[in-house]
């Protein structure tokens, strides 16, 4: 049976050792959030609307509302029993509640290297289930270590919801499924916008990779000789919609209750995809959203394989950030693109069970729906412009090299290349995550600062010389840091000022401080940037967050730089391959730039 709460236990094992002893998330002081709050807000003001804010800022600060709101966050922070103040809310508004399609909007996805080792699909398929499978069973036993920021542990919590967990749909909000790990030992493989369950123990014993390719080998066989209503595009639609079909399609046929039960019960989803993707964007929109019928997308973890045996990953997002599953990525792609996995025997046992077909009933109203579905899905997926930039000049070592963090100096180039495009800076959003913390998250790392705005314009200045464009390079790189460690803390601005406007009660007012347009504009986030970085990724994405904002995902790796760019193609013009044009000149200027600066200060013989 399912479960809205995760099914073993958060006390027991390695990877839950230091849970017991995380602080909780904090809730900071009016007076250190609401100056930081300006400082953010000043870049993307003119100086008469700046003076208002600031008025509005400082009387919210002193005023006994203000006062009053962080009494009640601080109150709820310190409940008996609730281990984060944020989690209910930010869970519920940012994902569970959220009723725009998961795929392209919520969920993200991983490019993989090729496998020099395997180049037949089922085979390269195999050798991941495999793998992931290794990394399931430290979970499942909590041997697996638990993440730590150097020294600082991590809070392990999201790993329940890894394997054998899905997000089902419900009006006016959804809900999280997990099931028991040691009860679920399938997984769900798609082929041909059908559905299959693949038992992984047999007779007590693990199948190995050999018997696992032989039974991928008979479900792309059995597939590919029939064809069936394309259930699993139903997933990809607007969430209540799907809800009332999701209805629907369960009350059709008590078999489809079933079939909805072994699908959702299983550890992962195996996508077998029939398509060749060559290009990057072509690799990067299989793994982002596909077909929207060879994917079950409600499914935490979907591994996505190729006919030429490319391969990817796609993360459902609600109840788990990027970077356990960048971990879990990581350890697959590392275990076998360098051979590290054990595939078992190469014997196939001759007594295998044939792979289970999940049938789903479709009278006519459900095929209406489907129809209806595909083409909401084909409609949203068109509107959608993408480019990957692999930047191959200079990568992690380099910058370092130059004397910066990797992460700033990428940070100031997407500014610098948006600054280009467009001649002015607007509102960024970087994701910091706060899982030092128990049940923590993300924070907004707000990437626009004075500093910044200064250095992009002393970079198109044409008058400034390179010791002063290198001073103002220096100079926004140390404000994004400074930044960034702050959300880290917990001390950013955006989910404090969220805290105090969900604090205020039915027919109070609101605080003018959230009725100001500079508030609002400074939470449009234009740009929305993440980095998870491998050596084994060929780059990730997500999609844009506001219609006229781009979606920019970036992994640093030690000789390139990869960015994943995507926006809407609509009404404001948005270009994301002339973005990536500028990008890629922004950061080999800001290089030339630093190089040329350090040339002219070393000492002449």
């Amino acid at each position: 049976m399912p479960s809205s709460q995760p099914q073993k236990s958060t006390s027991v094992g390695k990877l839950f050792e230091f849970q017991s002893q995380l602080p909780k998330l904090p809730v900071p002081a009016l007076s250190e959030t609401l100056p930081k709050y300006l400082s953010t807000v000043e870049p993307l003001l003119s100086k008469d609307e700046f003076a208002q804010t600031k008025n509005l800022v400082e009387k919210f600060g002193q005023s006994s509302q203000g006062q009053e709101l962080q009494r009640r966050l601080e109150a709820r922070a310190a409940e008996p029993g609730r281990a984060n103040w944020l989690e209910e809310w930010w869970n519920d508004l940012s994902y569970m509640g959220y009723r725009d399609p998961v795929t392209p909007y919520v969920s993200y996805f991983y490019t993989y290297k090729d496998d020099k080792l395997r180049r037949k699909p089922t085979q390269r398929a195999a050798a991941i289930v495999r793998a992931a499978w290794a990394f399931r069973a430290q979970v499942a036993s909590g041997e697996l270590a638990p993440e730590m920021a150097r020294t600082t542990p991590l809070c392990s919590y999201s790993y329940n919801y890894m394997f054998n967990a899905t997000r089902i749909p419900k009006r006016p909000s959804d809900i999280e499924a997990t099931y028991d790990l040691g009860a679920n030992q399938h997984i769900t493989v798609a082929r041909n916008n059908q559905f299959f369950t693949l038992e992984l123990v047999h007779d007590g014993q693990l199948l190995s990779a050999a018997e696992i390719e032989s039974q991928l080998d008979r479900i792309v066989e059995r597939a590919d000789s029939t064809a069936a209503v394309p259930v699993g595009v139903l997933t990809s639609d607007n969430r209540d919609l799907w809800a009332d079909n999701y209805e629907l399609l369960a009350q059709a046929s008590p078999q489809n209750a079933q079939t909805l039960e072994k699908l959702q019960s299983s550890a992962f989803l195996l996508c077998l995809d029939d398509t060749k993707p060559v290009t990057r964007e072509e690799c990067h929109r299989t793994y982002w959203h596909g077909n929207g019928s060879n994917r079950w997308f409600d499914k935490s973890l979907q591994f996505i394989v190729c006919d030429n045996a490319k391969a990817g990953f796609l993360g459902e997002h609600s109840s788990m950030d990027g970077t356990p599953t960048c971990r879990l990525n990581d350890y697959v792609l590392d275990q076998t693109l360098n051979n590290k996995v054990d595939l078992g025997s190469t014997n196939v046992r001759a007594d295998l069970s044939e792979p289970e077909a999940l049938r789903f009933v479709t009278p006519p109203t459900v095929v209406r729906a489907i129809e209806q579905a595909a083409g909401r899905f084909s409609k949203v997926v068109g509107q959608h412009q993408l480019r990957v930039l692999q930047y191959e000049a200079f990568g992690k070592d380099e910058i370092k090299k130059l004397g910066f963090s990797p992460d700033g100096f990428v940070q100031m180039a997407i500014q610098l290349g948006y600054f280009k495009m467009y001649g002015k800076s607007r509102a960024t959003y970087e994701a910091a995550a706060t899982r030092k913390f128990l049940h923590g998250r993300t924070e907004t790392c707000r990437s626009v600062s004075n500093e910044s705005v200064a250095f992009c314009r002393a970079f198109e200045d044409n008058a400034q010389g390179v010791q002063d464009k290198l001073a103002a390079l220096q100079a926004a790189v140390k404000t994004h840091g400074a930044y960034a460690k702050a959300c880290s803390e917990g001390k950013g601005v955006d989910r404090h000022l969220l805290g105090l406007r969900l604090v205020l009660r039915a027919g109070e007012e609101k605080p003018e401080i959230f009725q100001d347009p500079a508030y609002a504009r400074s939470c449009h986030w234009n740009l929305s940037t993440s980095q998870l970085s491998s050596e084994h990724f060929e780059g990730w994405g997500f999609s844009e967050v506001v219609p006229d904002g781009y979606g920019i995902a970036y992994t640093i790796r030690k000789d390139a730089l990869i960015f994943h760019i995507a926006a809407m193609q609509n009404e404001f013009g948005l270009n994301s391959d002339h973005l990536a044009h500028y990008i890629k000149e922004a950061a080999t200027e800001m290089r030339a730039t630093v190089l040329a600066a350090k040339l002219a200060a070393a000492p002449k013989l």
